[in-house]
């Protein structure tokens, strides 16, 4: 598929043409054809004129009944045919036409024009040439040639057909601006700036050239430079150009220049009050500006304007929970499902807050919604999914990361969150398969790692392995005290009880609020024969889990007794315990394998 075409047709020999988008007359060449074949020729012309194709067709299908080797009258037709859509019949209608007969270079460019449009490029490139070694002085032949090889990645060629034409054409602003993206192709910015430059000095009005300009300014970050090309395209060109300003204004944000991108948004919106892409984009700078309430402000005028703008409100919701207003988050997604049920991001969005809030039934309605709504989007099966672990609903869990596999089979995500949903329902050859799984996918995914090598340990099973796989998930991320602890609890699994105990009050330290790693140091300071320590860490972690039966049914067996919040004393007075942080809640599901939950919600 072609990415560029040339802005406007020009040619060194003119031939009858209809007349262009532009507006602009091509002048008229009178064909050398025999009577009755110009007769036709003419009423066919005059067809084109009037835009009533299937008569120009006619015609000059009747014109080549009186002149059949007519490779100009061919020509006309197959652009006809061409422009219809059909390339087929219009390469097909050139196939007729000896080259060799045509001794019009202007027709020869037209002929490579149709053929690069029916995907005979080399046939093309052969045309162009042969026209160019007919009439060598036309430079616009050669900007024909070079956007063709500019549109098959052939930029080093491009470039230098580009220069041969500006060599014959020094003042064609299209082929400056043509050398340019060829350059621009190459990675040569400099020089492909310096091309662009050329081509508005010969056209100050060009507006492609500018745009161009100010892309290549943008990505190098070349503030300055843009706010001159700025001044200039306001001055020369228009200084309410909506697309320019738009553009110019993201590169005053991304520099951070607030306030100027304010004063000419203010100044667009003042153009065009009913503009609401513009309005939007003022909305998105008080966003990042962390003015909220503005953005607030901005977004509700628009809604309330016009209230069929569907996705306008959707983003107001996500304002209100940057504030924490969730009941106007609700309400605004809430609006948009009541007025669409089929607009699926406010489903998304409604429900993976909802998922936040801990509603999880909730949640999961209106993420099934949305999975039915575009069942290909692995995120919405993921937020479906983990919305029915939180709410202990495991079978319909591991079906929604199912029916997400079936599209995404390679998401690391779903399938990791499936082997997590498999071992709720003791399934754990499929736990085993699904974390192989995405180990194969990513031999570096670290909650992978931790969560197959924790769960050989915690069964007691392939304990070098498990030792293995926690060590290389600790060699990833070493900071992680989740996946020491797992490290730990597998060396002691296997017996290495003094490279236990580091590895687990290393994690203590690195993460006070998690009763599980607690409870493993007291079962190593058990081991030892530490007594009072191994009872200390107990019963932090019985602060932290008041509700761990097993843990209290071992606290009472190894002959501690019943813990003091069973006998209605506050589990702090032991003054080992009292160096730890405040508890916290628990980590969720899966948690203590790595507690995965997929990437970040993302807006478009």
């Amino acid at each position: 598929m072609f990415l560029l075409v040339p802005l406007v047709a020009v040619s060194c020999a003119a031939v009858p043409e209809p007349e262009s988008d532009t507006g602009v007359q091509p002048e008229f060449v009178s064909p050398l054809l025999p009577a009755q074949a110009y007769y036709h020729f003419l009423r066919g012309y005059l067809a084109e004129l009037a835009h009533d194709v299937p008569k120009a067709v006619f015609e000059y299908r009747a014109a080549l009944q009186f002149d059949p080797k007519s490779a100009f009258l061919r020509v006309r037709l197959a652009a006809l045919q061409f422009l219809s859509g059909n390339m087929q019949r219009a390469v097909a209608t050139l196939d007729h036409i000896q080259p060799a007969r045509v001794k019009d270079a202007a027709v020869l460019v037209e002929m490579a024009k149709i053929y690069a449009g029916g995907g005979q490029f080399d046939r093309a490139l052969g045309l162009y040439d042969e026209a160019i070694h007919m009439n060598p002085e036309c430079g616009e032949t050669y900007f024909d040639k070079g956007v063709l090889l500019l549109n098959l990645k052939r930029p080093e060629q491009a470039e230098a057909v580009f220069g041969q034409g500006i060599a014959h054409a020094p003042e064609s602003h299209f082929g400056y601006f043509y050398r340019g993206k060829a350059l621009e192709a190459q990675g040569k910015g400099p020089e492909a700036k310096e091309a662009y430059r050329q081509a508005i000095k010969r056209a100050d009005r060009f507006e492609p050239a500018y745009q161009a300009l100010l892309n290549l300014y943008e990505s190098d970050w070349d503030l300055q430079e843009a706010i001159q090309l700025y001044q200039q395209f306001v001055s020369s060109v228009t200084s309410r150009d909506q697309t320019f300003r738009k553009d110019f204004v993201r590169l005053l944000v991304k520099q951070k220049d607030y306030e100027r991108a304010l004063a000419i948004l203010d100044q667009m919106i003042a153009d065009d009050p009913q503009n609401v892409k513009v309005q939007i984009q003022r909305a998105l700078v008080y966003v990042e500006i962390k003015d909220h309430l503005r953005a607030i402000t901005e977004l509700k005028r628009i809604v309330q304007a016009h209230p069929s703008e569907l996705r306008v409100r959707d983003y107001l919701g996500w304002l209100y929970e940057q504030i924490n207003d969730v009941e106007g988050a609700i309400e605004a997604y809430r609006t948009n499902i009541d007025m669409d049920s089929t607009f699926y991001d406010s489903h998304l969005h409604l429900g993976f807050l909802l998922y936040r809030l801990t509603r999880h039934d909730e949640a999961a309605l209106h993420l099934a919604r949305a999975a039915g709504l575009k069942p290909g989007n692995p995120e919405t099966h993921l937020l479906l999914g983990l919305s029915y672990l939180q709410a202990e609903k495991f079978e319909q869990a591991s079906s929604a990361f199912e029916k997400g596999l079936e599209y995404h089979p390679s998401d690391e995500n779903l399938r990791f969150n499936l082997g997590a949903a498999y071992d709720k329902l003791d399934r754990f050859p499929d736990v085993i398969r699904e974390m192989e799984a995405v180990l194969a996918l990513n031999p570096d995914h670290t909650d992978a790692l931790n969560y197959l090598g924790y769960s050989y340990a915690d069964r007691g099973i392939n304990g070098e392995e498990a030792v293995e796989l926690t060590r290389r998930a600790v060699a990833l991320k070493p900071d992680n005290g989740a996946y020491v602890d797992s490290l730990g609890w597998a060396l002691f699994k296997v017996g290495r009880v003094a490279e236990a105990l580091r590895e687990i009050k290393r994690a203590a330290e690195l993460v006070k609020d998690d009763p599980v790693i607690f409870e493993h140091l007291g079962e190593i300071y058990l081991t030892q024969e530490h007594q009072e320590a191994a009872k200390a860490a107990w019963l932090r972690a019985l602060e932290l889990d008041p509700h761990n039966e097993k843990l209290i049914k071992r606290f009472r067996e190894v002959g501690f007794g019943n813990p003091p919040h069973l006998q209605g004393q506050p589990l702090k007075d032991d003054a080992q315990v009292s160096q730890y942080a405040d508890p916290v809640m628990p980590r969720s599901p899966a948690s203590r394998a790595g507690g995965h939950i997929g990437p970040p919600l993302h807006r478009e």
